[in-house]
């Protein structure tokens, strides 16, 4: 629905780096990073979509996001995903 917001996290095999977001539309910003139209994702091409999170408000989604990209820990969101 349009007031639903998600967090996910992609992981890129190739530069065995994980990326994580928010949207409203998971399906197509999957595609948009597959397809290389974001800059900081390209170079990870192709980006398998491992973990997602559902939230009433982007605010909330954000606060989530920021949480954990201030980890800046491979382990924190491999641990995040297995435990999933």
């Amino acid at each position: 629905s349009q007031n639903c917001w998600f967090l996910y996290i992609l992981f890129s095999p190739s530069l065995n780096k994980y990326y994580t977001g928010i949207t409203q539309n998971l399906d197509d910003r999957l595609k948009r990073h597959n397809q290389g139209r974001n800059r900081s994702t390209k170079a990870g091409i192709p980006w398998i979509l491992k973990y997602t999170e559902s939230f009433p408000s982007r605010s909330e989604a954000q606060k989530r996001e920021y949480f954990i990209k201030s980890r800046k820990s491979h382990l924190f969101i491999s641990q995040l995903i297995s435990n999933n």
